[in-house]
């Protein structure tokens, strides 16, 4: 097996650890994975939080640390956290914005500036008479909405885009 082959057999594995706040949305549908590199036996994986402070993260680092050591021919697997690249809503894969909704959480709007004002269709019926109720939801990275047309409370993922695309 060579390198490449090796590094989608990590990224496979990533798919099956979910965020602990989010089960059955990866960390590399959410975006964290930032990247994947191998040297012999050994993984090392460079993760970007959602959120500074995000209290789960020790979570996911033990979480994606078990995940990839079952894999036969890895020895160790270290996971770092890093800032110098940006997390954004923009790397939540179509997949996880899938997930996010059978959750109940919609995905960030698409395309969203900095300042402008947001909001999102509803998860549930999808309607986009929806308005924000409150900004700061259960968690940093959420915010809690209302549909007027299904009558459902829902929360969103709040829009975090990189102001300089790289």
């Amino acid at each position: 097996m060579n390198d490449l082959q090796r590094i989608e057999e990590i990224r496979s594995v990533l798919l099956t650890v979910d965020d602990p706040e989010l089960p059955s949305v990866s960390v590399l549908d959410l975006g964290m994975v930032h990247d994947v590199m191998i040297e012999g036996s050994d993984v090392f994986i460079t993760m970007v939080p959602t959120f500074a402070g995000c209290p789960a993260l020790d979570f996911i680092e033990i979480n994606v640390k078990k995940a990839i050591e079952k894999v036969s021919w890895v020895a160790t697997c270290a996971v770092h956290f890093t800032f110098d690249h940006p997390w954004s809503t923009d790397a939540i894969t179509e997949r996880g914005k899938v997930q996010l909704k059978k959750h109940g959480i919609s995905p960030p709007p698409e395309d969203y500036q900095p300042g402008d004002v947001w909001t999102v269709n509803c998860p549930f019926c999808g309607s986009d008479y929806t308005s924000m109720e409150n900004v700061f939801g259960p968690t940093a990275c959420r915010s809690i909405l209302y549909c007027s047309s299904c009558r459902n409370p829902f929360e969103a993922m709040k829009p975090v885009v990189s102001l300089t695309k790289s």
